[in-house]
């Protein structure tokens, strides 16, 4: 594993592991899953070309002067997309607000970086950030497209939309005198104003709109996970968002609450905890894509080993209740035909460990082709990316390679030991 101080390497030297601009690369492999859900190919050379794919050649061949990486009879796969991260932090319960009311910009954007990362280095070529009130991810997105830094490719949201009191209110627990010091203009109350608040976030550039219909585990406020917007609400933020051109995901864990965003229209449901029938139908006919979020069960086991009081008393009853449920819910929508997308919630989980999900995913019922498309070709889907997510001319040069055969144990994918992103090599061992 790579050390803090190679990472940082890594990140700040960027133009060291760059391809001059008229290199051609050609990744030879024994093995390629070129297209998630069908057969790997044979051995295969995949040619790259300032930073697309060109060609994927039988065998090993390689066009005069191109420099050749062999990874002998390691699996190669696209670069994974992870569709819920929140790189602006690590921390939980306790610990996050107090890292809340004492981080200055500068360190937010510099752990935003530093988690980024991680991530990529994990194999995570491609993310959607969903939610950070800081502004540091929507920057370092552009620094990451400008090349001025390393990191994920990266689809952000902004500031997360919520009611008054609900579960992106970030005055929750604290006490008055400091309300005024914090910025909200992420609350709506009406359909309004939660217009108004989706135009806010398309003013400052974001790719994508994330509400929140139901209260959440981590809110720290005694009120469940219910719901928390009227319908009249949820819809005008849908459809705002539409208007605008911006996919919309939704927060939502209780029943009424999924319910109210598919019917108005979301393309995804984030969590989506707590599914009935339906829900399942709604999902059909909406044709949006459930992102199950199941490892952040992980992050609350390690937080509480470490330290039992680590969540206050009302976020513990829920944090139990997460970890008891978890996973049935995406029991109940494989068999169903909904769509997966995968994703994390990294942040409540830890960066760098995004494929932990996998194993979590097969477990509660998919298989490890499956869970693999879900991170690749459906999660490219749900972002709107048509040039990620399969290793095909004319796609990005997002490439990574593990020891092993994922589809036969997906816990290969743990394991990263290649990373190629848009032509760029980020990590090879």
């Amino acid at each position: 594993m790579r050390t803090a101080l190679a990472i940082i390497a890594i990140a700040f030297a960027a133009p060291a592991l760059a391809q001059p601009a008229s290199q051609i690369t050609v990744i030879q492999a024994d093995r390629v899953l070129a297209e998630p859900g069908r057969a790997p190919r044979g051995p295969t050379s995949i040619v790259v070309e300032n930073g697309r794919i060109t060609a994927l050649l039988d065998g090993r061949q390689a066009p005069a002067g191109a420099t050749i990486i062999d990874l002998g009879t390691r699996f190669v796969l696209p670069g994974l997309v992870d569709s819920h991260v929140h790189l602006n932090s690590d921390a939980g319960g306790q610990a996050r607000l107090l890292e809340g009311v004492s981080s200055s910009p500068g360190h937010n954007a510099l752990r935003a970086q530093w988690n980024g990362m991680k991530t990529l280095m994990a194999g995570f070529t491609t993310v959607r950030n969903l939610g950070d009130g800081s502004g540091a991810t929507l920057a370092l997105r552009d620094a990451v497209e400008n090349g001025w830094v390393k990191g994920p490719r990266i689809i952000d949201a902004g500031r997360s939309i919520s009611v008054t009191s609900g579960h992106m209110d970030a005055t929750l627990s604290l006490a008055e005198a400091l309300h005024g010091g914090i910025e909200q203009d992420n609350l709506c109350n009406g359909a309004a104003q939660c217009r108004e608040a989706v135009r806010r976030q398309v003013g400052r550039g974001v790719d994508v709109i994330k509400i929140g219909t139901t209260g959440g585990v981590n809110s720290r406020i005694g009120a469940g996970i219910a719901v928390q917007m009227f319908e009249d609400e949820a819809r005008a933020a849908v459809e705002t968002a539409h208007l605008h051109g911006k996919k919309i995901a939704v927060h939502a864990h209780g029943t009424e609450g999924i319910n109210i965003a598919l019917a108005a229209g979301a393309d995804s449901i984030e969590h989506g905890t707590v599914p009935d029938d339906q829900t399942l139908k709604l999902f059909r006919q909406a044709n949006a894509y459930y992102v199950p979020t199941l490892s952040t069960i992980n992050g609350y086991k390690e937080r509480l080993a470490a330290d039992p009081n680590a969540y206050p008393p009302a976020v513990l009853e829920k944090v139990k209740w997460r970890l008891e449920i978890t996973g049935k819910a995406l029991r109940r929508a494989v068999p169903a035909g909904v769509k997966i997308a995968f994703g994390t919630d990294a942040g409540v989980s830890k960066h760098g460990r995004n494929a932990d999900e996998f194993e979590l995913m097969v477990e509660h019922g998919m298989t490890p082709a499956t869970a693999i498309v879900a991170a690749t070709t459906n999660a490219a889907d749900l972002l709107g990316m048509k040039d990620i997510g399969a290793i095909r001319p004319g796609y990005h040069a997002d490439i990574i390679a593990v020891v092993g055969d994922p589809l036969a144990d997906v816990r290969a994918l743990k394991t990263v030991d290649f990373v190629m992103k848009g032509g760029d090599i980020i990590k090879a061992q």
